[in-house]
């Protein structure tokens, strides 16, 4: 299935439904609580004005999402996600490949995202698509680190 850009005229309770859905098994496990907590159908909307939000499958039941934020030298991904019941298609990694896509659109050398350091098992995973860690940051009022960096080197545009 190819990605499709969510546009700011769409309902975006589906993509809201996603991330919570497939973020849910966090809670309890993170420390402090994800900030989807405080993601709203506003803050979808807004997301995708400022930035970008793209899905893979039906709008109404998207079966995969991710948020993209041009930032200072990188493309930040935000809140990836990907239903239980389509895990293991490469949705995850299509989404990656797009990203670095609009990466280079927009002129940006790396891609840039974080992931909480209990979640190991997300660590893997971007690993394996190529990222590599360069740093952690702690949330406001915590003494540890509680988010580790990481970057993806983006080759530039084929110039031939």
């Amino acid at each position: 299935m190819t990605p499709r850009r969510f546009t700011t005229s769409e309902d975006p309770a589906p993509i809201l439904a996603l991330i919570r859905a497939e973020f849910a098994d966090m809670d309890g496990r993170i420390d402090p609580p994800s900030s989807m907590h405080r993601l709203t159908e506003a803050g979808v909307v807004a997301q995708a004005g400022t930035g970008e939000v793209w899905g893979i499958g039906p709008a109404q039941a998207p079966l995969a999402c991710l948020f993209l934020t041009p930032k200072p030298g990188a493309l930040y991904l935000g809140k990836l996600a990907v239903a239980r019941v389509a895990r293991g298609q490469g949705h995850a990694r299509r989404l990656v490949a797009l990203a670095e896509d609009r990466a280079r659109a927009l002129g940006l050398p790396a891609l840039e995202l974080q992931t909480r350091v209990e979640l190991t098992d997300n660590h893997a995973v971007f690993a394996r698509l190529g990222f590599q860690r360069v740093g952690g940051t702690a949330h406001p009022g915590y003494d540890r680190v509680t988010s580790l960096t990481w970057r993806k080197s983006v080759s530039p545009p084929d110039r031939g």
